[in-house]
């Protein structure tokens, strides 16, 4: 490469290192080197001299004051240039030379420790943080001794360690001299190579000093790594004093001196692979169809790209160790299909708890790279699954095989057999149905372990493991200590995310290091290797032990107080004050407890508070959740290490992971039986565990009501009552149907044009989207799914239309398995009793206070004689909480006690006017109230003052993103009952959720409707046979009393004077019990049946067909051809235009235009040069014709005269935002309003403009000259859309970028567009006349900032009355592109605005 070459590329790199942000590079040529400095922004620069500089130590050596000086020199110096620059010293007399030598060398680094043995586990903690030995220097005697448990670690583990032992000379040796022992082969065969050093003489020659340690360090650092020991013996004097020796000893050394190399430099030749001795190798993994991809520890980021690639190419499930980092990774991106990027199994340990799936799981080949795997489970199912092709790849020949199962080992590093593997075009022959198996049975059990962990009230061990795994970022590196801790990060530690990462282009993750010794496996040294471990890696490092391991090594805090060369640590110490892990081993249940206390547990009360003040060092003592977040937040933003101790207990922590282990079996065998049951799915397609979706169809229903809505005013006697809804029936390629309803109501911040609009859009975007067996189990699947196919956030559907949506998909599921969506839920729930008539539900009335307390009461009497033996009373609905109290006391009265009574106050009452009423009910015996305060905050303090029971209804219907975080604040006793509306809270999935959590702890979970038709009460009905089901085996594996049936909040069915199902639903009295019961048998039916009362039918919402047509525009000596697509009426005046942005064309418009089209004329067009539209330039392009700003607007204004004679709302998206906004100054006439979507007016400074287009021109060529393929990559990897990479469906988004027609033209348009060209409309704000709608992304800076600074612009000047029509909405969750991430929120924002232009007009 040629000077001017090598000075292009690093500009180049530099360019693309800082984003164009370079401001100098100098470049300055010298005879054997260059000098380099390079300024990449005001904080940051990088300066290289490479100038040769022979430092001059030949005078420095002969310079020594004796032998023993020269040759300790001659070692330090030798290490230095052998890359080793850290130096853990021991105190001790005969090793002075050294530790002279070690500290007076300006590039050699320092720690000392008065104890050798934490020392040495100090130094291994080094060689794992940065891959390079750390050289140890201790005394003679038991000094050297106490390295051998570190020595053994690093042995075992493959670190690389150079052990310097200081030792008496041979005539002081078995003469019983002090410190002196025999120090040859110290440590047998713990260490790679033993050298034994003679004492210091000028009679040999220094080379061999130098030879020994090039050879020690070569044996330390080459396959097996492992520690080496060069043994010292040194004669006295020890000190610099003055002794004679001869220089011809340095014969020989002047080329060494020279060169600043080392003496002897080792030359590894590459091993290549031999195709004919790994045949067998690529056979198997190319013949395998299930196959498992076991990844253990590995400590190098080159490694884990090869491991991630190996698995992206196989696509087989991943298993990833602990001590992988990859259990710990960090990635924006939701469950991704089974089929597509990289699946991790990150739960498989405890989905083996479960007989069926451990029976099941036999795989046909198993590729492990890395180390050993910390779970015992996973190693016995490994050995249960021989004879099985089961292939090693390690960088070491050593034997780890305890079982003897390895049919294959290769001794190579992961990166080289990755790049062989690849090589060999490896293509993936992975069964689907392997890998959707393991994912959906490991989503149940990590959604199960995840819900138990932060459900549960108190701080428990697994919660350490799960909260300190979320608190580490990219910066982070984890150590974690043996016994429970690996244990409990290995089985609980918990990624930022689930799922598969992204297979579009590199890994979108970051790997979080993970180290441990598990080498030995001991509890020795582990704070020592932790500090270590923090100075080699050089990142900010947590630390988790036990309290056991901690106290065995409390010398590590002096070397923690030290603080040399490394950032803050803080160390998490879980102290259930003994051994926990005894706790769970079969010796806990056979030795008497004090054998165990003190034998095995060693318990103590040793204060660590105590042992962190002695050193010096910062001690945090938590005992709850919140103390342990806020002590890792705190220690998070500090410079200092700190000790965080968790209060734990053995009995507690041993109960708990019980519990853990009962309720992931169960997760595992259900979702396995629910999966292995739908057999439909199972057999429909060859490829993959789904079957697809042919259409969706929706229809409106209107239907008399016998009684007001609870809802409505007291005293409303209207003649006539209705009831409005939507029914969804969802179409299966096998001719297979659901059912869904949705029935918003409109009190509940959901309207009829929003929830049609959704529906709108989902018959566009569902149409093709396969249904998956994993659906049924909830539990995060229906949202992963609605992501993942649908391509839209599951929260920005209405929590109504999610509901009917999700009833839908479950029937439809049903029916094509020939079951019922009870028995989708709960597979234990067998066909033949839901085909009886035996299962019911219990039913609670529901009775309005309209009326005299006495009449009020002689309803509730009429009640309990047709078998109701619960009812709910609506109450505050009067003026004064005192009357509500009346009819309470009237109603108790007339039934009598043996009635549950319920109340519900709808969130009405002040928290004075609820303790009043609460005051004269209190001996009224009340199951429970229902919401009696108005402020969710007061609702504690009403049970601890009031005394009574209350229930949740309307609190949960807001629960958000953390749903056990927010119910967390309500477990409180004096709350007893959950009331979940499904249709209020988002669907089954959400339901289930909230009322599995109320059944944990204890209370009630209460089905209830909202006024919903026959069809929605008919799958209540099941959903709530399902809870009682959930709730007995939950009872079961608690060891709780069984609790009894919960009456249902469905008693809404009496104000249903009409329905829209033809099939009534079935509430009888049981003739058993003599209770008020819905049929399971007859809901089914139902709901199977689909029997629809056509006169309930108001309307049916079909999605029309796009009209797509060409309209030519000529425009200053050019010919468009504009490729339109329309939707919607065209005698409707309320017309919508659509600009999509760069790359962009009309179809990005087409689901939101389906969306509106019932209320708006919708048009799209594809700007020149996108997609279909064609440019004819009749003039020379190089004369001027262009496709500027003002030539597009022209093209619009024309288009606009052509298709309508309103005026017109514009919507733009970023590019089309700018033409919208130039449009509507340019053509005030014809527009009504303006929405600006992640848009701006251009820049407003010169000189950025210029430099602006001076990039877009390059970019133009660029396109035109490489293609659109290569382009589009490029675009697509800026910062500007790191939001739209984490899409779910981001490859096919990509895919649609390619459609369009004429390159030339598109790259002229990117040019001519550009923000450089156009002029800038800053101050034309001002002027503006139509109401300007500004819509940006919450993750999007840059846009964000420009459309607030836009909205202070437009209201310059104008008063309070005028201001009001500009709006900005920021949408939260997206970045640039938030019509294609958050198309509902766009679609409501449009909807909204365009409403009120109607308004104004």
């Amino acid at each position: 490469m040629t000077y001017d070459e090598h000075a292009r590329m690093v500009y180049t790199s530099a360019l693309l290192l800082t984003d164009g942000c370079l401001e100098y590079i100098e470049l300055e040529s010298a005879s054997l080197s260059s000098q380099f400095s390079l300024r990449l922004s005001d904080t940051v620069t990088i300066s290289n001299n490479m100038l040769d500089q022979i430092p001059d130590i030949s005078c420095f050596l002969k310079g020594s004051s004796n032998i023993n000086t020269l040759w300790a020199s001659l070692m330090i110096e030798e290490c230095y240039r052998l890359g080793l620059t850290y130096f853990c010293i021991a105190p001790g007399s005969r090793s002075s030379p050294l530790a002279l030598a070690a500290t007076s060398h300006p590039m050699i680094s320092c720690i000392a420790c008065i104890d050798e043995r934490s020392l040495a586990f100090h130094a291994i903690g080094y060689a794992r943080g940065c891959h390079k030995p750390a050289v140890v220097i201790t005394s003679s005697g038991t000094a050297a001794s106490n390295l051998l448990p570190a020595v053994v670690e690093a042995s075992q583990d493959f670190l690389p360690l150079l052990l310097l032992t200081a030792d008496r000379p041979p005539e002081l040796l078995d003469t019983g001299a002090n410190q002196a022992i025999n120090q040859v082969n110290h440590y047998g065969s713990f260490v790679r190579r033993f050298f034994s050093l003679p004492a210091p003489t000028d009679i040999i020659s220094t080379r061999m000093v130098l030879t020994t340690l090039d050879s020690a360090v070569y044996h330390a650092t080459s396959s097996p790594c492992g520690p080496v020991h060069i043994n010292c013996s040194f004669r006295e004097p020890l000190e610099n004093t003055p002794q004679e020796w001869s220089e011809n000893c340095m014969k020989g050394l002047e080329f060494w001196v020279s060169s600043g190399q080392p003496f002897t430099n080792y030359i590894n030749s590459n091993n290549s692979f031999a195709s004919s001795n790994l045949a067998d190798v690529l056979g198997i993994i190319q013949g395998a169809k299930r196959g498992l991809l076991l990844i253990g520890a590995i400590f190098k980021e080159d490694d884990i790209c090869a491991a991630l690639l190996l698995a992206k190419q196989l696509k087989w499930p991943v298993i990833a160790d602990i001590l992988s980092g990859l259990r710990l990774r960090r990635y924006n991106r939701s469950l991704s299909k089974p089929n597509e990027g990289i699946l991790f199994v990150d739960h498989l340990d405890h989905c083996l708890l479960s007989s069926e799936v451990k029976q099941w799981i036999k795989p046909d080949a198993i590729v492990q790279i890395g180390s050993r795997i910390t779970s015992k489970r996973i190693s016995q199912m490994l050995q249960d699954c021989f004879p099985c092709p089961y292939i090693v790849i390690d960088n070491h020949p050593s034997r780890h095989d305890p079982s003897h199962i390895i049919t294959h080992r290769i001794h190579s590093s992961i990166s080289q057999f990755t790049d062989w593997v690849l090589g060999s075009c490896v293509t993936a022959n992975i069964n689907s149905k392997w890998t959707h198996f393991l994912c959906s049975v490991n989503m149940m059990v990590n959604w199960e372990i995840s819900f138990l962990i932060n459900s549960e009230n108190t701080l428990t061990e697994p919660y350490v493991a799960h909260i300190t795994s979320e608190a580490l970022d990219h910066g982070s590196a984890m150590f974690v200590g043996n016994s429970m801790p690996i244990r409990d990060a290995d089985m609980y530690g918990n990624g930022s995310s689930l799922g598969c990462i992204s297979s579009t282009s590199g890994f979108p993750c970051h790997w979080i290091q993970v180290a441990g010794n598990r080498g030995a496996s001991g509890i020795d040294g582990l704070l020592s290797t932790a500090v270590g471990f923090a100075v080699g890696h050089n990142k900010r490092v947590v630390c988790v032990i036990g309290d056991v391991s901690f106290l065995h090594d409390t010398n590590g805090l002096a070397l923690l107080k030290q603080r040399i060369s490394r950032k803050q640590m803080t160390i998490i110490v879980t102290n259930n004050h003994g051994g926990a892990i005894f706790s769970l081993l079969p010796i806990a249940n056979t030795a008497e407890k004090e054998v165990l206390d003190k034998f095995f547990y060693t318990s103590h009360n040793v204060g660590i508070h105590n042992l962190c003040f002695a050193h010096g060092v910062k001690h945090v003592h938590v005992r709850t959740k919140a103390e342990l977040q806020n002590a890792l937040i705190k220690s998070q933003h500090e410079e200092f290490d700190c000790v965080i101790e968790v209060e734990s207990s053995i009995d507690a922590n041993a109960n708990f992971h019980g519990t853990m282990r009962k309720f992931a079996c169960q997760a595992a065998s259900h979702a396995f039986s629910t999966i292995s049951r739908l057999s439909a799915l199972n057999s429909f397609s060859q490829d993959s565990m789904s079957i697809k979706i042919c259409k969706l169809e929706s229809f409106q229903y209107r239907i008399q009501l016998s009684y007001p809505l609870t809802t409505t005013p007291v005293g409303n006697h209207h003649s006539e009552h209705y009831r409005e809804g939507f029914v969804l029936i969802l179409y299966l390629e096998d001719g297979s149907k659901g059912i869904g309803e949705v029935a918003p109501l409109g009190i509940y911040k959901e309207n009829f044009l929003d929830v049609k609009e959704q529906l709108l859009f989902l018959t566009h975007v569902i149409e093709g989207a396969p249904l998956y067996s994993s659906l049924p189990l909830l539990k995060g699947s229906i949202s992963n799914w609605i992501s993942t196919n649908l391509g839209i956030p599951p929260d920005s559907l209405l929590p109504s239309v999610r509901c009917g949506l999700e009833m839908a998909i479950l029937n439809a599921i049903a029916a094509a398995e020939g079951s019922t969506m009870l028995n989708l839920l709960h597979p234990c729930a067998p066909k033949e009793e839901c085909s009886t008539k035996s299962l019911n539900v219990k039913i609670c009335a529901l009775l309005d206070s309209d009326g005299t307390p006495e009449e009020v009461a002689l309803l509730a009497a009429k009640l309990v004689e047709e078998g109701f033996t619960a009812i709910k009373l609506k109450v505050a609905r009067r003026p004064n909480p005192i009357e509500d109290s009346i009819v309470i006391q009237e109603i108790r009265r007339k039934i009598g006690f043996h009635v549950q009574l319920r109340a519900d106050a709808n969130r009405k009452w002040s928290f004075d006017q609820a303790l009043q009423f609460g005051s004269n009910v209190k001996d009224c015996a009340l199951q429970y109230i229902e919401e009696p305060v108005n402020d969710e905050n007061d609702i504690i303090k009403f049970c601890e003052e009031s005394g009574l029971p209350v229930a949740l209804d309307e609190t949960i219907d807001n629960l958000q993103e953390n749903p056990l975080k927010t119910l967390a604040r309500f477990k409180h006793n004096g709350i007893v009952a959950v009331v979940i509306k499904p249709s209020f809270v988002g669907g089954f999935e959400n339901a289930a959720l909230i009322a599995r959590w109320a059944q944990q702890q204890g209370k009630m979970a209460v089905v209830s409707a909202a006024f919903e038709s026959g069809f929605a009460l008919s799958a209540y009905v099941l959903f709530s046979c399902f809870l009682e089901m959930q709730n007995a085996e939950l009872c079961k594996i608690m060891n709780r009393e069984p609790a009894s049936p919960v009456a249902h909040g469905l008693g809404t069915y009496k104000w249903l004077k009409e329905d829209v199902t033809t099939d009534p639903l079935c509430i009888h009295r049981g003739a058993v019990n003599g209770f008020m019961e819905a049929s399971v048998y007859y809901a089914c039916q139902t709901l199977v049946n689909v029997n629809i009362n056509q006169n309930s039918v108001t309307q049916s919402l079909k999605a029309e067909e796009v009209r797509n047509y060409q309209l030519k525009i000529d425009v200053e000596g050019v010919t468009f051809s504009i490729n339109v697509q329309e939707l919607g009426d065209k005698r409707n005046d309320n017309v919508v235009v659509f600009l999509h942005g760069f790359l962009g064309t009309s179809g990005d418009w087409i689901p939101i235009m389906k969306a509106m089209s019932t209320s708006s004329r919708c048009i799209a067009f594809d700007l020149p040069g996108h997609g279909g539209s064609k440019t004819q330039f009749n003039v020379d392009m190089d004369k001027g014709a262009n496709m500027s700003m003002k030539v597009v607007a022209d093209v619009l204004h024309k288009l606009f005269l052509v298709l309508t004679t309103s005026k017109v709302t514009v919507v733009g998206y970023s590019m089309g935002a700018r033409i919208a906004l130039y449009t509507a100054l340019r053509c005030s006439n014809m527009v009504k309003g303006v929405v600006l979507i992640s848009g701006s007016p251009g820049l407003y400074d010169e000189a950025k403009r210029k430099v602006r287009t001076v990039k877009d021109d390059f970019l133009s060529r660029a396109l035109v000259s490489y293609g659109l393929d290569l382009f589009v990559e490029t675009w697509y990897s800026g910062a500007l859309w790191r939001s739209l990479r984490t899409h779910p469906q981001f490859n096919q988004i990509v895919a649609s970028r390619m459609k369009h027609d004429d390159v030339q033209a598109l790259g002229k348009a990117l040019s001519d567009l550009s923000t450089g060209k156009q002029p800038s409309l800053w101050e034309d704000l001002k002027h503006i006349k139509s109401p300007v709608l500004l819509i940006v992304g919450d993750k999007d800076e840059k846009f964000k900032k420009i459309a607030h600074a836009m909205s202070s612009k437009l209201e310059e000047g104008k008063d309070d009355s005028v201001k009001h029509l500009h709006t900005v909405v920021n949408v939260p969750n997206c970045g640039h592109a938030i019509h294609i991430e958050n198309p509902l929120h766009v679609i409501h924002s449009i909807s909204e605005f365009v409403a009120r232009l109607d308004v104004l007009d």
